[in-house]
């Protein structure tokens, strides 16, 4: 049965009108263009268009035209009224990310001779530190699913997976048995925008794959089971609401006190990997980041990490009683 939404009107945001006149054939071909030439999902496209529709209205009752027209000026007049309304500095920065991009199709589409946005700067981003496990954690986590039925041993194998590869959740419960080549010992994915990635394997997340495709996965088995790899008891492709009650509850089971969310295990991926000495390119890689900027974080979780060492255990550090 479907739930009733019981939100109160209030509590409910009014729903934007349609982008203006003027505005409206540029936002549509440009979500076009990022939806069949970029590899962008539906969802993404639709948060680009909210962006720029809420964009849109602002420009047109500040005189603009249209896209083609929009000055540098009347930008910087919508920036400083999202910080006047209160935004916080990360929607401004992706609300300023979506029509920057948008600006730069339109020159590429020759649409207008120039980047209003080039000049622009969005306000100053604090990027919070990932949050990891540490290796002792992970390790409990890896060995708190016991037993010999079928989940057991299917847990066992997702999370081993989940960590040896540092896929996105998306990614790990989209697996196919297509996608997992065990005798070469890697893994293939298609991550944001399409882009294919290959991702070795661990000894251990391998032997755990095998256990499961040979003595658990045909027990979950349903008539109308596909070929996803990881199988729910209805014979269906594990979902990511499922993965996170997993991950929550063998965390609950190894005794680790902090929050642990499916990401978690992508952030102790790479930190890991950092800290035993891997390439920042080569983490990269894997992880499927566009930009190297985007690893570096990993670098600042490291570099905190030794400081706190040092401060821990440095003699010249200890405090003197």
């Amino acid at each position: 049965m479907k739930k009733r939404d019981v939100t109160p009107p209030a509590a409910r945001p009014e729903p934007l009108p349609p982008s203006p006149r003027g505005f409206a054939d540029e936002i549509d071909r440009f979500l076009g263009y990022l939806e069949l030439e970029r590899g962008l999902s539906r969802n993404t496209a639709k948060s680009y268009e909210s962006d720029l529709r809420q964009a849109s209205h602002f420009l047109k009752r500040h005189g603009a035209a249209g896209w083609a027209k929009v000055s540098a000026k009347a930008l910087t007049a919508w920036l400083h009224g999202l910080s006047d309304d209160g935004l916080s500095a990360a929607s401004q920065s992706r609300k300023l990310s979506a029509v920057r991009m948008l600006c730069r199709h339109l020159v590429r589409e020759q649409v207008r001779p120039d980047d209003p946005t080039a000049l622009l700067t969005g306000p100053k981003l604090r990027r919070k530190l990932p949050e990891t496990l540490s290796e002792s954690d992970m390790a409990k986590l890896l060995a708190a699913p016991t037993g010999g039925d079928a989940y057991a041993i299917r847990d066992r194998a997702m999370l081993e997976l989940f960590y040896s590869s540092g896929l996105r959740i998306s990614e790990l419960s989209g697996l196919s048995l297509q996608q997992v080549d065990l005798e070469h010992g890697f893994v293939r994915v298609f991550g944001k925008g399409s882009k294919e990635r290959v991702i070795p394997l661990g000894n251990q997340a391998r032997d755990a794959v095998v256990t499961y495709l040979a003595s658990a996965r045909s027990r979950l088995v349903k008539p109308r089971t596909g070929s996803e790899l990881f199988i729910s008891e209805r014979g269906r492709a594990i979902s990511r609401k499922t993965l996170w009650v997993i991950v929550k509850k063998y965390a609950v089971k190894a005794g680790i006190t902090k929050r642990v969310k499916p990401h978690l295990l992508r952030h102790s991926f790479a930190t890991h990997l950092l800290s035993g000495g891997a390439d920042l390119r080569a983490i990269q890689e894997m992880l499927g980041h566009a930009s190297i900027g985007t690893t570096q974080i990993y670098t600042a979780v490291e570099n905190s990490r030794l400081l706190d060492q040092h401060a821990r255990h440095h003699p010249r550090n200890r405090v003197k009683k």
